[in-house]
């Protein structure tokens, strides 16, 4: 029998994508936000219980790391409590959880890849309450796998390429921070990444849907790395030779002609942001290969990927506005 699937979150860049996914595996459940609000908690229940499912796939968090600053309570009741609540009321089902965090609970002293067996330490509000999240969701009990990743972003909703693309039809330089080193992760080949994982959970359950022994966190972002300032200069390059008949690019760039003439490297204090972000936050994917023989392809595989042909007819319009990843600027 086919699991029923609660899936929240389902108009973010991530969510909209495993909504397309995941009904191949079971029959998905999947309130909007007029049903569902993450920071109600009686209601939060309420849905639960009522759709009954063997798998929750929480999709849904506060991504504004800027506001996140100035409103942590709100965050905190989305990206802490929710899930504290959504674990709980999966160990009393007996339903497997499956969770979203971030690079940014580490604090990117590092060097080298992190390990998922390497000590959180937030530098930021947004990552203080994501960790929170996981813990709380560990404390549960319940059968659980969360995924960390890492700069998402999608053809639409709030990320960076779509925040490049109207910069650079509005002014001819750019200046973007070149000291933050990550892996930008496409959330397409996130969901297909998290159904290929669910899938052959599924294949392989019998009377119970609970695989305890594969419990736990993952890393799962794109393979490579680079920084903000040279992911900036690949978003150009694609987009100077990507066909001219792309519906989200055409809706990011409202038609207009790129202006830029210029895209200038910057350090994080010069950007002088209000918000301390990790300089270094790769995440080592080998766990994830190792228990589930995934990975995901390299950061610009990825892009490339949303400015081939084929994302003529996969991919929906953008929804412009900035997002949750340093907003590149005039003084950026």
């Amino acid at each position: 029998m086919k699991p029923t699937i609660l899936l929240t979150g389902k108009t973010g860049q991530l969510g909209s994508e495993l909504n397309r996914l995941l009904p191949k595996l079971g029959e998905v459940v999947a309130p909007d936000r007029n049903e569902l609000d993450l920071r109600e908690p009686a209601k939060l229940r309420e849905i639960v219980r009522n759709a009954k499912p063997q798998l929750v796939v929480n999709a849904a968090a506060y991504t504004a790391v800027d506001a996140a600053e100035t409103d942590e309570a709100t965050a905190s009741a989305v990206n802490a409590e929710a899930p504290r609540l959504l674990a709980l009321e999966a160990k009393r089902i007996g339903a497997l959880l499956v969770h979203f965090s971030t690079d940014y609970v580490f604090d990117g002293s590092k060097r080298s890849p992190y390990l998922e067996t390497d000590d959180p330490n937030p530098i930021n509000s947004y990552g203080r309450t994501k960790l929170a999240g996981e813990d709380a969701i560990r404390d549960s009990g319940a059968a659980h796998l969360i995924f960390r990743t890492s700069w998402v972003y999608a053809t639409h909703g709030r990320n960076f390429p779509l925040t490049i693309l109207r910069l650079v039809t509005e002014r001819e330089e750019l200046k973007i921070v070149d000291d933050q080193v990550g892996a930008p992760t496409c959330a397409f080949d996130l969901a297909q990444a998290t159904t290929a994982i669910l899938t052959g959970i599924i294949a392989k359950s019998k009377s119970e849907f609970i695989p305890s022994d594969v419990s736990g966190i993952y890393h799962m972002t794109a393979a490579g790395q680079t920084t903000w300032y040279e992911f900036a200069k690949a978003i150009l390059e694609e987009t100077r030779r990507a066909p001219r008949n792309l519906p989200w690019l055409t809706s990011a760039t409202k038609s207009r002609p790129l202006i830029a003439r210029c895209v200038l490297p910057i350090s994080t204090d010069e950007f002088r942001s209000p918000t301390h972000r990790p300089a270094y936050s790769v995440l080592s994917n080998a766990r994830l290969m190792q228990v589930f023989g995934v990975t995901l392809p390299d950061w610009r595989t990825q892009l490339q990927g949303c400015f081939s042909p084929q994302a003529i007819a996969t991919n929906p319009p953008a929804v412009l506005s900035s997002g949750q990843n340093p907003t590149p600027s005039s003084s950026r």
